[in-house]
């Protein structure tokens, strides 16, 4: 009985052996084909331009006039709509809106409470203390204002559901699965766009996602400082990782695959305005963004969406250092 039980572990063993390295041989090895079109567009934060100390209506429109965006992702915040209970502020949000239109730009417009930048979830003041199951009612109540507001816009290309509400970044109340497919839900009873989930590019395979969402907009950043071990980290994931990735999902799923955050702005131990110049250059100035703007094209993705454009603009408005912004207008024009 003993001898069959070895007999059992050591098969068990030599075919999780084989699972690793054919796992490590598929996501690690070879190179991804690139696209033959890639749409670059950007993310852009009201909160955030303002916390970089700017004006931030002329920086969302020197975005389309002088930079040349014509595909945007506007981050919604909870907190700077709904900053009273019950009473919505729409007017930046409106602002955004039409400047996108007049542009003939495309938007992707993020909604819900887990939305992107720091602390990730925008709760206002008057929700922080209510119970979860009020905070989830009021959530709800929050999406349907902004999608009845907005459906009728043709440039609304999709709606995204919260930012990577799975993955667990940010100072955020609570995880719930079960509750953002309530949001989804909410989402898809009210308009027929694209629903897209954002998901972490790095530490997840996306099958949740896929699973609830008809486009996965993922992460993509190459050099990052991790809280965890008080250091910056290098991510050793090559192109062609993120290739197989979407090779599994659209092939099993039939869920579309973007970018939706490609890191071109530094990452720090605090905020970017907190932090010295030589410290943001330990992980972004004008020759790292160049590397990751060629590490995405060989990702075999076909839509980018860069994040830190309010940081470039801050550059070249504060700092007297326009490399960035000019290096990526031809990849716009």
């Amino acid at each position: 009985m003993k001898k069959n039980k070895k007999i059992i572990l050591l098969i068990l063993l030599s075919f999780l052996f084989l699972f690793l390295v054919s796992s490590f041989f598929y996501f690690f090895i070879g190179e991804a084909p690139q696209a033959e079109k890639i749409t670059w567009g950007a993310v852009f934060s009201r909160k955030y331009s303002e916390q970089l100390g700017l004006n931030w209506k002329e920086n969302y429109k020197a975005l389309f006039e002088d930079l040349g965006v014509n595909n945007i992702k506007i981050i919604t915040h909870w907190d700077l709509i709904e900053p009273v209970k019950g009473n919505f502020d729409f007017n930046s949000l409106d602002k955004k809106i039409n400047i996108a239109e007049e542009n003939e730009s495309e938007v992707i417009l993020t909604i819900g409470m887990k939305t992107g930048r720091w602390p990730e979830c925008h709760i206002p003041q008057w929700a922080h203390d209510l119970e979860k199951e009020e905070q989830q009612e009021r959530i709800l109540k929050f999406i349907k204002k902004i999608v009845l507001r907005y459906k009728d816009r043709e440039l609304i290309s999709a709606w995204q559901v919260e930012n990577e509400p799975l993955f667990p970044f940010g100072e955020c109340p609570w995880t719930d699965k079960s509750f953002l497919e309530k949001e989804f839900e909410l989402v898809r009873s009210l308009d027929e766009r694209p629903l897209i989930m954002g998901d972490s590019g790095e530490f997840s395979f996306w099958i949740k996602s896929a699973r609830i969402g008809d486009i996965i907009a993922h992460t993509l950043h190459r050099k990052t400082w991790f809280s965890q071990l008080e250091r910056y980290v290098s991510y050793p994931f090559p192109p062609v990782y993120y290739w197989r990735k979407k090779l599994i999902i659209e092939n099993f799923f039939g869920t579309e695959v973007i970018c939706g955050e490609l890191q071109a702005e530094p990452w720090g131990p605090a905020p970017v305005y907190m932090i010295s110049l030589e410290e943001q250059e330990k992980t972004m100035n004008l020759e790292r963004f160049k590397e990751n703007v060629k590490f995405a094209k060989r990702t075999g993705m076909d839509t980018f969406y860069f994040w830190g454009v309010e940081w470039w603009y801050w550059m070249k408005e504060t700092q007297e250092n326009s490399e960035i912004w000019e290096e990526s207008k031809p990849l716009f024009y």
